[in-house]
Order: C-alpha cells, then sequence, then structure tokens
C-alpha cells in the first residue's frame, strides 16, 4: 500500500540530505536511485529516520510507493540526465502528479519542459535549492517556479524543510515555469561575485601588506561581527585558521589556485547580456576564475614580465577599514546587478518577480545568506517598483560612505600590480550610472561613420546622420 507523500529521485550528496530533511521533518519519503547498490546503502544508513523511509529498486515501485496525487522530486545532473528520467517517469504516473526538478537546471530547459508536459495531465516545478549539503540536510533556501496551485500542493513539505529566519521558512513560489531555476541562477551569479570579491580582498592583505593566514583570518572574524556578517565571511575565516595535517602548513597555502564552475555563474552572465542589463561584477568574477585555471600562461607570463614593484604600503587599522567598506561597495554593486537582470526577465517573461520575498528566502539556508538581504528585503518592500538598489535611500547611503574606500583600494592594487578585476568593476559600473552625459555619443558616431546606423540628438528628435 503507498504510504509516502512525496518521492526523491536521485541519492547523491543533495538528494539523500534533501530526503534525511524530508523525513526528519515527518514526512513518509520514497527514494530511488539508478545504482541499486546505493538505494540500499542510504536505506542502511537512514539510522532512526528509516521508518519514514521506502527505499525502492525499481521506478515502477518508486511510483507505487507514493500515494496520489504523486509529488516527485528529481536531484539528478541537468541537462540530458532530467529528460531521460522525465521520459522514464511519464508512463508510471498519473493526472496530477507533480514532477519537481531540483537540480541546477538551465531556467530555459526548465520552461521548454514546463511546455512539453502541458495537457499531459502532468505537472512541472522547477526548484532552485540553495545551501549546500547542509543546507539540503538541515535547511535550504527554496526557490520554486511553476503554477500556484502545484506550489500550494507541495507547500508544506517545501516550507517544513526550508531554512527558517526568524521563524519565517526561507521557501517561496517566484512565478510561472523557469522563474525558480532563474532566479537560482542569479543567486549563484552574485555568489561568485561575492566569493571573487573576497578573493580579492584576501590578495591585497596576503601580497601587498604581508599578512599570513592566521592574520587575514582574524580580520575576517572582525568583519563577521559587522555590517559583512554574512556565511561567507564566517566559512573564509574558519577556511583561513585551518591546518593541513600533512605539511603543518594553513591548508589554504597549499591549494592549487584554479577555481572550478559549473554553469550557472557563466549562464547569469549570458542572461544579462540577453536581457542588456549590465552585471559586470559577475561577468568579472567569472572570468577570473576562467583566468584562474590557466596556470601555464599565467606562470609563463610573470617569467617574461614579473611583477610591478611594490609601492610604500599603507600601514595600520585605516587600511583594514578602507577594505572592509570597498567589499562592502562591491557587494552592493553585485548585488545591485543581480536584482537588475531579475526585474528585465521579470517583464520579459510575466513572471511578475517578488523582489522582497526574494531578499527574504535567501535570509538563511542560502550560500550568501547576510545580515546584508534583511536590509535588501526591507529596500524593495518599501519601494517595489525601484529602478536599481543603489537609489534606494538605505544603499545610496552606504554606496556614499564606502566609495572613497573603494576607490583607495582599488587605486592601490592596480598601481601595485595586484588583481582586483571584481572590485575595480564596482567602482566602473557606479561612475557610469551616475553621470548623467556619459560617452556613447562617440560610440554613435562611430556606428554611424562605418555603417550608417544613426544616431539621435540632443535638440531634435528622428534617426539623424552625420556629415561624413
Amino acid at each position: 500500500m503507498a504510504e509516502a507523500e512525496i518521492g526523491v529521485i536521485g541519492l547523491g550528496t543533495m538528494g539523500s540530505n534533501l530526503a534525511l530533511n524530508i523525513a526528519d521533518n515527518g514526512y513518509h519519503v520514497a527514494v530511488f536511485n539508478r545504482t541499486t547498490s546505493r538505494t540500499r546503502e542510504f536505506a542502511e544508513t537512514a539510522g532512526p529516520l528509516s521508518d519514514r523511509v521506502t527505499a525502492c529498486e525499481t521506478l515502477e515501485a518508486f511510483v507505487a510507493a507514493i500515494k496520489p496525487p504523486r509529488p516527485v522530486i528529481i536531484m539528478v545532473k541537468a541537462g540530458e540526465p532530467v529528460d531521460q528520467q522525465i521520459a522514464a517517469l511519464r508512463p508510471l504516473m498519473q493526472s496530477n502528479d507533480i514532477l519537481i526538478d531540483a537540480g541546477n537546471a538551465n531556467f530555459r530547459d526548465t520552461m521548454r519542459r514546463f511546455s512539453e508536459l502541458e495537457g499531459s495531465g502532468l505537472t512541472f516545478i522547477g526548484m532552485g535549492v540553495s545551501g549546500g549539503e547542509d543546507g539540503a540536510r538541515n535547511g535550504p533556501s527554496i526557490m520554486v517556479g511553476g503554477t500556484e496551485p502545484a506550489w500550494r500542493r507541495v507547500e508544506p513539505v517545501l516550507t517544513a524543510i526550508s531554512a527558517k529566519y526568524k521563524g519565517e521558512p526561507c521557501a517561496a513560489w517566484l512565478g510561472e515555469n523557469g522563474a525558480g531555476h532563474f532566479v537560482k541562477t542569479i543567486h549563484n551569479g552574485i555568489e561568485y561575485a561575492d566569493m571573487q570579491m573576497i578573493a580579492e580582498v584576501y590578495g591585497v592583505m596576503r601580497d601587498h601588506l604581508g599578512m599570513d593566514a592566521p592574520s587575514i583570518a582574524g580580520v575576517f572574524s572582525a568583519w563577521s561581527t559587522g555590517p559583512l556578517d554574512s556565511y561567507l565571511i564566517d566559512i573564509t575565516s574558519e577556511v583561513l585558521t585551518a591546518y593541513d595535517p600533512k605539511s603543518g602548513q594553513p591548508i589554504v597555502d597549499v591549494i592549487v589556485d584554479a577555481a572550478g564552475q559549473k554553469g550557472t555563474g557563466r549562464w547569469s552572465v549570458i542572461e544579462s547580456q540577453i536581457m542588456g542589463v549590465p552585471a559586470t561584477a559577475i561577468e568579472a568574477a567569472v572570468a577570473a576564475r576562467s583566468l584562474s585555471a590557466m596556470r601555464e600562461q599565467r606562470a609563463v607570463a610573470q617569467a617574461r614580465f614579473g611583477l610591478p614593484e611594490q609601492s610604500e604600503r599603507r600601514e595600520g587599522q585605516a587600511v583594514i577599514e578602507d577594505l572592509e567598506k570597498a567589499l562592502l561597495a562591491g557587494k552592493v554593486a553585485a548585488y545591485a546587478q543581480g536584482f537588475a537582470v531579475m526585474a528585465a526577465a521579470s517583464d520579459e517573461f510575466g513572471w511578475n518577480l517578488p523582489m522582497a520575498e526574494i531578499a527574504r528566502i535567501w535570509r538563511a539556508g542560502c550560500i550568501i545568506r547576510s545580515q546584508f538581504l534583511d536590509e535588501i528585503a526591507t529596500a524593495y518592500a518599501e519601494r517595489p517598483d525601484t529602478g536599481n538598489l543603489v537609489m534606494t535611500p538605505s544603499f545610496a547611503t552606504k554606496i556614499e560612505a564606502t566609495d572613497g574606500a573603494l576607490r583607495r583600494v582599488v587605486s592601490q592594487a592596480v598601481l601595485n600590480g595586484l588583481p582586483v578585476p571584481a572590485l575595480a568593476s564596482a567602482v566602473g559600473y557606479f561612475d557610469s550610472y551616475r553621470r548623467a552625459r556619459g560617452t556613447a555619443n562617440l560610440v554613435q558616431a562611430q556606428r554611424d561613420f562605418f555603417g550608417a546606423h544613426g544616431f539621435e540628438r540632443l535638440d531634435e528628435e528622428g534617426e539623424h546622420h552625420g556629415p561624413w
């Protein structure tokens, strides 16, 4: 007899922890993995939660174990494996059953799958899940895209397993079809920028101020009690205090300086370009990861050109305070850009994305969680139609308070040959955004000269051409 209230397919790190989270919150869950041995291993290690877990070795048994209408969470590798899993499930499922893709899917794939299942009797949800292994087990941030009736049917389970911020669940319905996965993509883009800026500030302390890992850890630890309080700042401090048991050195000093990426950062950049919305901090962070992978070429380039001589160092607490303010300014730029991209997509696809709600469900569980997000939620609640986060009163004040420090840090870094592409992009973004008369008039003149593209005049309406 069917007993499970929900099912999970895919028992990798995220899927298995999500299933345990569901069981831990009092729901009976059916589980299935393509590799049968993994299913058996999961069942054997479920411990006291095993009474609320039904481990199935065939898809037929899995579907039969769930009470109709069946919600099924698919947690497999994004792309073709999801399509294959949907194709295998469709003949076994019944009208009103819900397929929930909880992987890091491209939102355009989610929109396609949503359309393909229309009229089939099955419902599709694209669900962004953030928080990593710990979040999946103890409470992630959950971003849902699909029909509102489908969300209402799974809302009790998803809000129960989500992270909580002061008692509020960090799970919400954000809009139709690909809305949830799009928001998760931009979340990851902001995450790229946040991490890159933290790394750039670390680089200034290590390579210019000559600080060792434990000393830098102390700085980040102090910052975690101030306006930069966040998960990423917290774990940075922890990472920098960890030692390698083999060499006895700080572990960060023996890690290869080449950062991996799985695609969501690139997707966020691509979509920002498609929407015509600048997301320069995210672009810089993605490019920095690509450059980091070019280790052999970088070594050859250093051998050929060397490194710039270090200028006289500024010393003391004032420098550390500047770095803190610069990081805060860069963070504002990254979030402003990410939210602007989401606003453009909301208009493009008719999602009516709730910006304040997005900030709220990111306050706990997800990788970019911070006190900063509570302020963003308040800013959008007060001004839901704001064109840019930096124009809200509270964030305009932050920009004014940190602008000088950001310029000093970037200037010193450039003079000393220290790469700070994401922080430098923040300076360029602010300067371009706040300048009423820019330099694109010359670009338009050039375009008209070589391609007769035309331009607008300040003193007349219509399209015009130059006297070339």
